[in-house]
């Protein structure tokens, strides 16, 4: 049953070498410059202070190959799911082809655990590997990516949600549940079309459900009080609305993931349109944000930040890694329960 099993999967397996070489090669090229880039430019670039141009001609190097290393890990899990999955039971059950299987003495849970396990363990394998290509080459700019506005849960550096989506181990789980997803749309649908589909949309659904809700609730964030001067704020924005005026402030925290931020006083009330009208007068329609503003918002208020620090990343990746492995293997059981009560 193996060694069958192993020529049925023999064309996706030369497709699947055929793009890793392609990719290790497109990347392997290319890498070592972006690296030499980092090392020679934006390393010593605070000795020179010229960062943020060090930081921009980094950024722009090779951004095709950059919007398509994420693409590609972003799209292989869905993908193999979807064309690796989904037929791998339901083109049987489609042709009737399953029934010869059956008929040579092999059960029903060896038929199903063995195509399961070869083509399952092929596909993490090839998305690991790519994992593991693109990380490596996106590496000098993870390093530079390390702040974002903050706004309703918001992401920073690695945490980016694209970023973190398509790096390291978390790709390996999402394949793994992707595929297994698909193999039990096939097995209850019986088509392949409505299994790919279907397939394709829980997966989908449930990779926005891990990142929006369960993600940003695994682990308590942290809170950090900061002062509103130069050295601590990336940037600092007055807004006047209706009459009313509001300070938004953001902090230098290099890669932290930011959940929110809130400029208030000691016993945390927001400063009131009125104050800000007062400290900050807007004069010829210009910024009113002066030295003089800050210093004295300063003086009665801060920056409370809420947020996971950067030293986090890894447990957040091995997190979302079993949580995707955990729903792989309930799948699993469940298409085991299936084939065993169901399949006739």
């Amino acid at each position: 049953m193996i060694k069958f099993a192993s020529l049925q999967f023999r064309f996706q397996a030369y497709v699947a070498l055929v793009v890793l070489v392609i990719v290790g090669v497109l990347f392997g090229v290319t890498g070592p410059h972006l690296v030499h880039l980092y090392n020679s430019t934006v390393a010593p670039c605070a000795a020179h202070n010229d960062c943020q141009s060090a930081i921009l001609a980094l950024t722009n190097t090779d951004s095709s190959l950059q919007t398509f290393g994420n693409a590609l890990i972003i799209f292989v899990p869905a993908l193999i799911g979807m064309f690796w999955g989904a037929p791998l039971i339901a083109r049987e059950l489609e042709t009737g082809t399953f029934r010869l299987a059956l008929a040579q003495g092999i059960t029903r849970t060896r038929w199903l655990v063995t195509k399961i396990a070869i083509v399952g363990l092929a596909s993490m394998v090839v998305t690991g590997l790519l994992s593991t290509i693109v990380t490596w080459w996106s590496s000098p700019l993870d390093r530079v990516n390390s702040f974002v506005q903050p706004g309703n849960v918001a992401f920073a550096g690695r945490f980016s949600s694209l970023i973190f989506g398509a790096r390291n181990v978390a790709p390996v789980g999402y394949t793994a549940f992707a595929f297994v997803l698909a193999v039990a749309a096939g097995l209850i649908l019986r088509r392949t079309l409505p299994a790919m589909a279907t397939a394709l949309g829980g997966f989908v659904a449930t990779r926005l459900v891990v990142s929006s809700w369960v993600r940003p609730n695994l682990i308590a964030p942290l809170q950090r009080i900061v002062g509103l001067n130069d050295k601590a704020i990336s940037s600092l924005s007055f807004n006047q609305s209706d009459g009313r005026f509001t300070l938004t402030a953001v902090a230098s925290i290099r890669n932290a993931w930011m959940y929110s931020t809130h400029v208030v006083d000691r016993s945390g009330s927001a400063p009131t349109s009125a104050f800000l009208a007062q400290a900050c007068p807007a004069r010829n329609g210009g910024d009113p944000l002066t030295s003089r503003c800050l210093s004295k918002v300063a003086t009665k208020f801060h920056e409370v930040v809420t947020y996971q620090p950067g030293s986090r990343y890894w447990t957040f990746q091995w997190y979302e890694l079993a949580i995707f492995l955990g729903l792989a293997v309930l799948l699993s059981g469940f298409c085991l329960w299936w084939v065993r009560r169901r399949l006739a």
